[in-house]
């Protein structure tokens, strides 16, 4: 078989298998619904780095009590317009949303909220949250960290001290615009789906401890076999932070404003039991409430219009706006199905399997 040959899986297919997977698990029927259509939701918006390429991992975890099925994020602090909430490890598909149906609702209340939300499990595509947001007519903006996941190297090391550090912005204009990417060269998920044959990762994306910049899994992974689990803790090497300096320093942002400020911890040094969580700073704003609605929407609408209008630099070209090529993608697989790495799927399976689940032939 072609290892870079993708299968394409229907996605109401897709999606049932990774529900019966979760249910299978230990999930109830809501939390197991949850978790596949926040995954599919990746793989739909091309971020196949945070899809159900997962699946494997997480059932592991859970399999391990490093995320806990059906825990509800607890307020620790209630200020009214701003609030702490700890996600007691649950999945991130459960305690994340929580947080941020939260912050939709005090923002719609005061205008703005800060939610700080600590010790959730895995949250996924954070662009997700900001999705939710725009849903309601709010601006949000999110800085996220991974407490016990450092392998990021700062702009001018090589040794790991960031986690891969997310950050999303969304802007309710029509269409919205959604800013949505990790602070590292490349996601830890795309170096997963690299190793399971998938797209190849930038030359640059990573770094041997004695400074040589890779493109190969296994810097970051060390031996791994052809299908099984990834550890990143096996290797040697990091990723790097995008763009130098100043991926790097904002890197440094989300680690000290959802690591730190939350109380769930930076990246490092690494929990002894192997346990990663997600901190999230939160911002929700109402344009409504400044009073500036009418006027911020035509603005930003008009904006947006004209720097797509700027010529591209290549022939048949298009500048686009964030969130364009997911929106464009989304319709596409949805239409054609998601295409998956052999290796992917076979791992996905193999985890479906092993739980009594059956598989779509």
């Amino acid at each position: 078989m072609d290892t870079y040959a993708p299968v394409l899986i229907g996605a109401d297919t897709l999606e049932d298998l990774v529900t019966r997977i979760f249910r299978a698990n230990g999930c109830d029927a809501a939390e197991a619904d949850r978790i596949s259509r926040h995954l599919l939701g990746a793989n739909l918006a091309g971020h196949d780095s945070h899809g159900v390429v997962r699946v494997p991992r997480y059932v592991e975890w859970q399999q391990a009590g490093y995320v806990v099925a059906g825990q509800q994020a607890e307020v620790v602090t209630d200020g009214g317009a701003f609030a702490l909430l700890d996600g007691h490890y649950g999945f991130g598909q459960t305690v994340a949303p929580q947080a941020t149906a939260m912050g939709i609702e005090r923002a719609q209340q005061h205008g703005t909220a800060v939610i700080a939300l600590r010790n959730a499990g895995h949250i996924g595509r954070v662009g997700a949250y900001a999705e939710q947001a725009i849903a309601a007519g709010l601006i949000s903006i999110h800085f996220v960290n991974v407490a016990g996941s450092v392998l990021v190297a700062p702009f001018g090391g090589t040794e790991r001290r960031f986690s891969t550090a997310p950050f999303s912005v969304g802007v309710p204009t029509d269409p919205p615009v959604l800013l949505d990417f990790a602070t590292s060269r490349v996601a830890e998920g795309k170096v997963l789906v690299a190793s399971n044959g998938g797209k190849a990762l930038p030359a640059d994306a990573l770094v041997e401890p004695d400074g040589r910049l890779s493109a190969d899994p296994h810097t970051l992974y060390g031996d791994y076999p052809p299908i099984g689990p990834r550890n990143p803790a096996n290797g040697l090497g990091a990723i790097r932070a995008f763009g130098e300096h100043k991926g790097s320093g904002l890197a440094f942002m989300c680690e000290l404003l959802a690591g730190a400020f939350t109380g769930g911890g930076c990246s490092g040094p690494v929990d002894a039991r192997g346990r990663i969580a997600n901190g999230m700073l939160s911002i929700f704003i109402s344009p409504r409430h400044f009073g500036t609605e009418a006027g911020f929407r035509q603005a930003a609408e008009d904006y947006v219009a004209w720097v797509k209008s700027c010529r591209p630099d290549t022939a048949g070209g298009e500048v686009l706006a964030p969130g364009e090529p997911e929106a464009r993608l989304r319709a596409e697989r949805l239409a054609q199905g998601v295409p998956l790495q052999p290796d992917t799927w076979e791992s996905i399976t193999r985890c479906a399997r092993a739980l009594g689940v059956t598989v779509p032939n």
